[in-house]
């Protein structure tokens, strides 16, 4: 308690006069003076780019590929104005070059006149050429404009590039879709053309089969040409010889004909004839009936008696014939008898005209017989040539016994016979009609025989000229066989070749077939290989191809801005120079309690307690104004408040420190102090970046401790830093303490340096 007294002593000091005041005030408000102007200077310079006045010259040229027009420089010009990166002003290449010369500009960006037609070239048929920008800057008016501008300038190439990537990809894309559409088309085609081999060897099958049964139709065709040739020779012959039997026909017809007009003629008498004996027969055959009708009832009736008639002639004509030579008086009788039967019969058979005529004729012998007899016996009485005329009577009497013995045998059969005799006389005139009836047909059909003779004579000497022609035809025609049957072999020799190339063709169609097939399968595969991109997916390849590599940047603990990333190094090194201006106006040493008796402790507190107070007001000033008048935003308030006040009671331990040991002299070194931490605290690039002197004190001084710390405490992240500064600035405290304590004794001893220094500041 007795260090804050006499640290509240040591600040009234301040309170005495105005001055002191304002200079207490000027040294709480130098830290803020010196990192709040740098901060608000520097807070977000990239925020304000735009204003940085920069020419743009477009004389670029629209292009045309693949029938679209190329206007890139004009898009490119519309694309950086309407991102205000920086404060783009459109004018000519003159214009632009006098403005960087003259300082009007910083830089100028100049698009050439070909850089469309550059940007399109990898669409066209030359060499794809790549376009250029042309950039013209001034560093020496501001070397960060380089740095900028490369950044910058970067950006808009990596846009241009992948604005024209992405058309090219674009069209690399199209073309796939392109080919892979031809690819599918040529194996629909390639398919098609399999389907059609096949089918085309099944037709070349099909043909070399058909062909070699053609060729054994034409080996059949010329062989039976051939036959038909030699038949051809026979039937020609053969048809010389219908010629000439024609002919020999047509005569024998001819004579036919002669032969059946005589024939007819006698037919036509023979008919005449019939018809004449029909007509008697005929007009004879009623009455013949009719008497045979009267008559066979009256011998069928008598003919018993008759019978009887005929026996006694026989009888006696016996009689007669034995006793011819002696002649009694009975014989005489006898042949009287006999002649009167006789003759009664022959009267008998007269009144009968219809009787039997054999009947009839035998009767007529028998009364001729007996009438002999009779003039026989008659002559014989008389004496005239008696022996003669008894032999004749014997012989005739033998007659008449013998005509009488058959009139016997017929008489009783007379009227059966004479019956059917009728019937047969019937039968003949009905046999004589058909007779005449045929005859007549016999000579119409003779007529008509004579006819069809002439019509056959006649068709026989058309059948002569049409055998002749025949012939004729037959000989032409076994010339032209002659010719096709050549013709024939030599189609069975080309049928023969036809047939061969179709097993030929059958067998190049199955390769053909098997290919295609391949040339299909392949084609499709190809098809399948290719991508056939549609418009979203050719979209998105396109983005991707055009920046095939993108950075997935994810930022741990961000930070927002110029100013709070370089708080953490600002802040400290304006509580350093805080802490050394705090000791320009504070003592680091009280030389009152130096020349007491006080601990040299309580002394060295003494004089750090008035710098810490003022570095506490340091910290919350500067604090306040840079959360409230900047805007920053820390992710641990409480922690840069505590780091802060902590690196203020650090840097105010080591500044009182040196200067209580090196007095004046340790204004300069605490300066060179500030110099090896700005330096070695890698407040603005990482300490790898640093040559190795200052990688190797770099974590031997405290300010580069505070300046992780800080940034853990303002950005976020792992707080493990923190704690290992605060046990830095601990021990930094503490070693600024003990030094301080050494200088406490060491200044109670006085020394001809100390009463006469070689340097005094």
């Amino acid at each position: 308690m007795r260090s804050l007294r006499l640290g509240r002593l040591e600040l009234r000091r301040f309170t005495r006069s105005r001055l002191t005041r304002a200079a207490l005030a000027g040294v709480v408000m130098l830290p803020l003076l010196y990192a709040g102007l740098y901060l608000w200077s520097f807070w977000d310079p990239q925020g304000n780019l735009e204003n940085i006045p920069v020419a743009l010259v477009v004389e670029d040229r629209p292009a045309t590929a693949d029938g679209k027009t190329v206007d890139a420089g004009r898009e490119l010009a519309e694309e950086l104005r309407d991102r205000e990166v920086l404060g783009w002003h459109t004018v000519d290449a003159r214009q632009a070059a006098d403005g960087v010369n003259d300082g009007s500009f910083y830089l100028s960006l100049t698009i050439p006149a070909d850089f469309s037609a550059r940007l399109a070239s990898p669409s066209g048929d030359g060499t794809p050429t790549p376009a250029e920008l042309g950039v013209q800057v001034d560093t020496g008016r501001s070397y960060i404009m380089g740095t900028i501008s490369d950044a910058v300038f970067a950006e808009v190439k990596d846009a241009a590039s992948r604005t024209a990537l992405k058309d090219y990809w674009d069209n690399v894309f199209v073309s796939f879709g392109e080919l892979h559409d031809a690819t599918a088309k040529a194996a629909n085609g390639a398919d098609e053309l399999h389907d059609g081999t096949a089918e085309a060897g099944k037709g070349a099958s099909s043909l070399n089969s058909g062909l070699g049964q053609a060729k054994d139709g034409t080996h059949q065709l010329a062989v039976g040409l051939g036959s038909a040739n030699t038949a051809t020779g026979k039937l020609s012959a053969g048809a010389d010889k219908l010629t000439r039997s024609l002919g020999q026909a047509e005569d024998g017809s001819r004579k036919l004909g002669q032969g059946l007009a005589k024939l007819e003629k006698g037919a036509k008498q023979v008919a005449d004839g019939n018809a004449q004996v029909y007509d008697q027969v005929h007009a004879q055959v009623p009455r013949l009936n009719k008497v045979a009708d009267q008559v066979i009832p009256v011998l069928e009736e008598n003919g018993t008696r008759l019978q009887s008639l005929a026996e006694a002639v026989e009888h006696g004509a016996n009689q007669i014939a034995d006793n011819a030579g002696a002649l009694p008086g009975g014989v005489r009788q006898g042949a009287d008898q006999a002649r009167q039967q006789a003759q009664q019969l022959q009267n008998w058979l007269d009144g009968n005209p219809d009787a039997d005529p054999r009947l009839r004729s035998i009767a007529e012998r028998l009364a001729q017989s007996t009438q002999e007899v009779t003039a026989g016996l008659e002559g014989a009485s008389s004496g005239g040539g008696g022996g003669d005329a008894a032999a004749r009577l014997q012989r005739d009497a033998r007659r008449i016994a013998e005509i009488a013995g058959r009139t016997a045998e017929i008489a009783p059969t007379a009227g059966q016979r004479l019956d059917q005799a009728r019937d047969k006389i019937n039968e003949l005139d009905k046999g004589l009609g058909e007779l005449a009836d045929g005859s007549a047909k016999v000579e119409a059909g003779l007529g008509d025989a004579a006819a069809a003779g002439g019509e056959l004579t006649s068709g026989l000497g058309r059948l002569g000229d049409g055998s002749a022609q025949l012939s004729r035809g037959l000989s032409r025609l076994g010339g032209g066989i002659v010719k096709l049957s050549d013709g024939a072999t030599r189609v069975d020799t080309g049928v023969g070749r036809l047939h061969e190339g179709a097993g030929e063709l059958t067998t190049g169609l199955g390769k053909l077939t098997d290919g295609s097939a391949e040339l299909s399968d392949k084609l499709g595969d190809g098809a399948r290989q290719i991508p056939d991109y549609g418009k979203g997916e050719r979209a998105d390849r396109s983005d991707m191809m055009s920046e095939p590599v993108r950075l997935a940047n994810q930022v741990l603990n961000e930070v927002p801005n110029y100013g709070t990333g370089f708080a953490p190094f600002f802040v400290p090194l304006a509580l350093w120079v805080g802490a050394m201006v705090s000791y320009m106006v504070l003592r680091p040493l009280n030389p009152r309690l130096l020349a007491g008796t006080a601990p040299a402790w309580r002394i060295a507190v003494a004089g750090w307690l008035p710098g810490l107070v003022l570095g506490a007001a340091q910290v919350g000033v500067l604090m306040a104004v840079i959360r409230f008048g900047l805007g920053m935003e820390a992710a641990h308030w409480a922690g840069v408040a505590g780091i802060l006040l902590l690196t203020a009671a650090a840097f105010l331990a080591v500044v009182q420190a040196v200067n209580a040991l090196l007095g004046p002299p340790g204004r300069v070194a605490v300066l060179a102090l500030l110099m090896l931490q700005l330096t070695s605290s890698a407040g603005t690039y990482p300490i790898e970046t640093s040559p190795g002197f200052f990688q190797t004190i770099s974590p031997w001084l405290p300010m580069s401790w505070v300046v992780s710390a800080l940034r853990r405490l303002i950005s976020g992240g792992d707080l493990t830093v923190v704690w290992q500064a605060c046990g830095v600035l601990a021990l930094t405290i503490a070693v600024g303490l003990s030094l301080t304590v050494y200088a406490v004794h060491r200044g109670r001893t006085w020394s001809m340096r100390r009463l006469h220094p070689e340097l005094a500041l």
